[in-house]
């Protein structure tokens, strides 16, 4: 049974009162998204309490989005359904994995947008280029991690390291690679 939201609660400073702890909801159930999140906060702002809270909402965009355009729309969206499905937060976060057609490679790259209710933020990962067979796959209509699978004989990845981490042996891991946006933004 998938529950209903997946919460990550800050162990540091547990003594804190309740009422200081920050409410961060993720549009996303995914682990990985979940610990990237808790990551990129805990680096910005290291003496704070945290609660990031995931939920499952749509992208409004395809499953697997093919342009940095689509990518940033799809994160954009994320954040705006998070924020509806719960409005008591005092952060929301989408993020959405894409890829591109640059120069006959395929790319992979992921838009992460944070949001209060005073501000807004953008940052994106870095991107790398995706092995000729993963792309073949890609282009066929498998999403990345669905693609990743298969050429690596994996089950889930994109709960997991991701294709990053499959590419550099977890040198970089996926939630790594987007809490570097979640900073950014």
């Amino acid at each position: 049974m998938i529950p209903e939201s997946i919460v990550l609660r800050d162990e540091k400073n547990l003594k804190k009162q309740e009422s200081m702890v920050i409410n961060i909801v993720l549009a996303s159930k995914n682990p990985v998204k979940v610990q990237s999140v808790f990551i990129g906060f805990r680096q910005m702002f290291p003496d704070e309490t945290f609660n990031v809270q995931g939920v499952s909402v749509p992208s409004g965009v395809s499953d697997q989005p093919f342009s940095d355009a689509e990518t940033l729309q799809g994160a954009l969206n994320r954040v705006e359904n998070a924020e509806k499905e719960l409005p008591r937060a005092d952060y929301w976060v989408g993020i959405e994995g894409g890829v591109e057609e640059v120069d006959g490679e395929l790319r992979a790259f992921a838009w992460v947008i944070v949001r209060s209710e005073t501000m807004q933020g953008k940052g994106c990962t870095g991107t790398f280029v995706l092995p000729p067979r993963v792309a073949e796959l890609v282009h066929s209509g498998l999403e990345l991690g669905k693609a990743d699978d298969v050429v690596f004989q994996r089950t889930n990845s994109k709960q997991e390291s991701g294709a990053v981490g499959l590419l550099t042996g977890d040198v970089i891991t996926r939630a790594e690679l987007y809490a570097h946006a979640v900073v950014l933004a």
